[in-house]
């Protein structure tokens, strides 16, 4: 069972962006700058707002904790001796590929995957957790993702598990197959990332931990764990959002970003872990002083969507037009 253990509650402060000049981009900047992170009609980019209650949400809220506060499991600096959030490794075209020995190889994408010698892991090298790696080569518009990576003499790795996203597609995991992530989805996509909350928009639906799930998955995962059989608890792919009533004016402008991001994109049950934990980046330029604003908003602040109307094609990303 994947855990998360730490019980931070950590969100940025605002930050504005300026340009004041730019040059005539480069080949490379121009094919990074056509790299999105899945289609425009990815499930990642949809507006649940709209869509209709789930039957099941006051019992999957519940399950999850009706009184727990959300929090934001990412930030800056140090934490009991480590670094926290998920860390992007940025691999340039070129980078060489190394081979990885996956404990389920039969649910993993061989590879070869890019891992220079600075590929960072989650919680830092010596980390105990769920040591998650993503190596992202925007030129190629492909995101590389393991679970439990470490790396072994003469360069290669061994993990429990890893996925190849090709970004400009809505492919998703062949059915029953894991990714990085318990329920095989992307990790990179709907991480929380500093850049997004400083330009003022997040255009796509989070990344949420529960304690509990039921042993069956709904779409867009492709995989569950655990042999729970309840309906009172959420499957794998379930799908909350912040309720439209919450007002959040009040917040700080950063905050408003995550809460209106879970407003409109909400936020998509991915892995075992710790009550509404939402997931971002190790960034040092996060601010970890704003902790009590995102943690005000509890489970009972969330709804379950029924988002089965989304889905156009049972294994593709693509939403229903």
């Amino acid at each position: 069972m994947r855990n998360h253990t730490r019980h931070i509650a950590l969100i940025a402060a605002a930050t504005s962006l300026c340009v004041t000049g730019a040059a005539r981009p480069s080949t490379a900047q121009t094919q990074q700058a056509r790299c999105t992170i899945f289609p425009a009609d990815n499930f990642w980019h949809a507006n649940v707002s709209k869509l209709p209650r789930s039957r099941y949400s006051a019992a999957w809220v519940a399950s999850i904790g009706a009184k727990n506060r959300l929090k934001g499991d990412f930030g800056s600096g140090i934490w009991d001796g480590e670094p926290f959030g998920v860390p992007i490794t940025d691999v340039p075209a070129g980078t060489k590929k190394v081979k990885v020995r996956f404990t389920w190889a039969d649910e993993s994408d061989r590879g070869p995957y890019p891992l220079p010698r600075n590929t960072r892991v989650e919680n830092g090298p010596r980390s105990t957790g769920d040591r998650h790696v993503l190596a992202f080569d925007r030129t190629a518009c492909v995101s590389y993702e393991l679970y439990n990576a470490r790396p072994q003499s003469g360069g290669t790795w061994k993990a429990d598990s890893g996925a190849i996203f090709n970004l400009r597609s809505n492919k998703l995991r062949p059915t029953g197959w894991t990714s990085a992530d318990a329920a095989g989805l992307s990790m990179l996509a709907p991480l929380v990332k500093y850049d997004e909350v400083a330009s003022g928009v997040i255009d796509h639906a989070l990344r949420v931990t529960v304690p509990r799930v039921r042993n069956t998955f709904i779409w867009p995962a492709s995989h569950h764990v655990g042999s729970a059989t309840s309906s009172a608890l959420p499957p794998m792919g379930a799908w909350f959002r912040l309720k439209a009533s919450v007002n959040i004016s009040r917040y700080p402008k950063p905050v408003r970003v995550i809460l209106q991001a879970l407003k409109t994109h909400g936020a998509i049950v991915a892995d075992i872990g710790s009550a509404w934990y939402i997931t971002g980046t190790q960034d040092n330029r996060w601010n970890n002083d704003a902790i009590a604003a995102l943690g005000s908003i509890r489970g009972s602040d969330f709804e379950a969507v029924d988002a089965s109307s989304l889905m156009a094609a049972r294994r593709s990303g693509a939403v229903a037009q």
